[in-house]
Parts: structure tokens; C-alpha cells; sequence
């Protein structure tokens, strides 16, 4: 057991550092996760994960493949997107769904491209794939900041954010806090996508987010709960998936996610809100 589960972090420093780059990215990212599930904008998780491609590909055509101006980069594009797409849906009769999706299209389009004019397949395969294997302690700072300053800032917003997934009609009623905790929260939804960019790469940063969060879902019945099964499952799935790759010799960004969509699907099965649990029959509580 030494040799399955220990010896691969105990003997190797990157495997040590990939597992630290899991837990800060399960803290942070997986959070911003559950709320984006909360809020039916999954799908624009996705489509915003391809949008700090362009930025982060011109860092990577200016400086190489420098951590400080990918980051930079991925974040003005991530930013540019997000509120070129609100103006977009406030201008014209485009839905904000709409609006990111062409916006999407286009910055992976773009991102790809860029790459593709000084770079080899292979620096195109880290930047869309990641190489969580390969964080250094600059890329470990980077993402642990990032989580602390998520985790931060959903302390600040968590009440308007609860109040805008369940009632915004409600909050903007009530207080005007409700355009700072939109934009507030896709800033940090776009913080994120760009820390799990360094660890699994532009298509599959948006993994970590979303399927432990579903997952949870299926779980937990209140908000806290939910939260904290989300990120349990996130890191297991980061352990498992390190493990998978280390001895089956796969990548580890890939495994990581498998391994969240195998913690997704099992949870559909067997959890109290999955599909078997409606087809139980349910005992009858008799009073005397």
C-alpha cells in the first residue's frame, strides 16, 4: 500500500507539487463551481475557460512561455470577453448565453491561431491541456493566491451571491449590491479559469469546477454542505487522477478530470438525489 498510494508523493518532489496545485485549485476554483451550478451558468463556465486563450496565447507569442505574462494576459481576455459580453446583451436582444458563446468561439478560434504562428504542437498541447505535473513553486504561489483571494471574496460576497442564485429579483429590490456581485463573481470565476490554466489547461480548467459540483449536488441538501462535499471530491479526484497517471503513465490532467467525471457518475447512481434514489420505494411513516 506504501508503494500504491505514498511512495509516489514521498519519493518525488513533482508529485508533491502537483498535489499542493489540487488542494489550492479544490479550495478555490471548485467553490466558484458550485455557485456557477447554482446559477444555470455551467455552460458559460465552459465558454469562458476558452476565452482567456487569446490573452494568454499573445503573452506566450511576446514573452514565451512565461508565467507572468500568460496570467496577465489570460486575465485582460477573460475580462474583456465577460464585459464585452454583458454590453453586448444589454445593447441588442442577444441573450448573455449568446453573446459569450460567439465570443467563445471566436477567442478559441483566435487563441489557436496565435499560438500556431511561432509555436510547436507541443507548446499548443500545454497551453489547451496544461501540464500539472510540471508547476513549479512560481506557478504554486500563483494558484494558491488566486484561491485565497476567491476564498476571500466569496466571504465578502457569499450573502448577495446566495440572494442573486435563488431570488435576484429579490436583491435587486432590496439592495444595490446586485451588479457587484455579478461582476464581482465572473471576476473571480475568470481568476480561476486562469489558475486552473497553468495545472490542466484552457478545455479542461473548467473540469475541476464543474463536476465535483455536480456531484455534490446530488449529495448535500444545503448551500455549506454542498460547498464543502465539492471540494472533498475535487481533491480526491486530484489524488486519484495523480496516482492514475504516476503508475499507469497517462497524463495527469486528463486522469484528474476522468477521475471527477467517475465521482460525477458514481454519484448519480447511489446518491440520496441520483437516478436510483427515485426508484426506491419510499417506506410510508405511519403516526399513531
Amino acid at each position: 500500500m506504501y508503494e500504491l498510494l505514498l511512495a509516489p508523493f514521498a519519493d518525488f518532489g513533482f508529485m508533491r507539487r502537483a498535489l499542493v496545485g489540487c488542494l489550492a485549485l479544490a479550495l478555490g476554483a471548485t467553490p466558484v463551481g458550485v455557485f456557477l451550478l447554482l446559477r444555470r451558468m455551467s455552460l458559460m463556465g465552459d465558454a469562458m475557460s476558452h476565452a482567456i486563450l487569446p490573452g494568454a496565447a499573445l503573452g506566450y507569442l511576446a514573452f514565451g512561455l512565461s508565467l507572468g505574462a500568460m496570467t496577465i494576459g489570460g486575465i485582460i481576455a477573460g475580462l474583456v470577453v465577460v464585459f464585452a459580453a454583458g454590453i453586448v446583451t444589454r445593447a441588442s436582444i442577444l441573450k448573455e448565453d449568446a453573446s459569450l458563446a460567439a465570443f467563445y468561439l471566436l477567442s478559441l478560434a483566435a487563441g489557436v491561431m496565435i499560438v500556431s504562428l511561432r509555436g510547436r504542437n507541443l507548446d499548443l498541447l500545454h497551453v489547451l491541456f496544461g501540464s500539472v505535473l510540471a508547476l513549479d513553486d512560481a506557478s504554486l504561489i500563483l494558484i494558491s493566491a488566486i484561491s485565497s483571494v476567491t476564498v476571500l471574496g466569496l466571504a465578502l460576497l457569499f450573502r448577495p451571491l446566495v440572494l442573486e442564485c435563488f431570488d435576484p429579483s429579490f436583491l435587486r429590490a432590496v439592495s444595490r449590491l446586485s451588479p457587484v456581485a455579478h461582476y464581482g463573481f465572473l471576476m473571480l470565476v475568470v481568476l480561476n479559469l486562469v489558475s486552473g490554466f497553468h495545472a490542466l489547461g484552457t478545455l479542461m480548467a473548467v473540469g475541476i469546477m464543474i463536476l465535483p459540483s455536480a456531484a455534490a449536488r446530488l449529495w448535500a441538501r444545503s448551500l455549506p454542505a454542498t460547498l464543502l462535499v465539492a471540494v472533498l471530491i475535487a481533491f480526491g479526484s486530484g489524488l486519484i487522477g495523480l496516482l492514475v497517471s504516476f503508475h499507469i503513465d497517462v497524463p495527469a490532467g486528463p486522469a484528474i478530470v476522468l477521475m471527477c467525471g467517475v465521482a460525477y457518475f458514481a454519484s448519480l447512481l447511489a446518491a440520496p438525489g441520483g437516478v436510483l434514489a427515485g426508484r426506491l420505494p419510499v417506506r410510508r411513516h405511519l403516526e399513531s
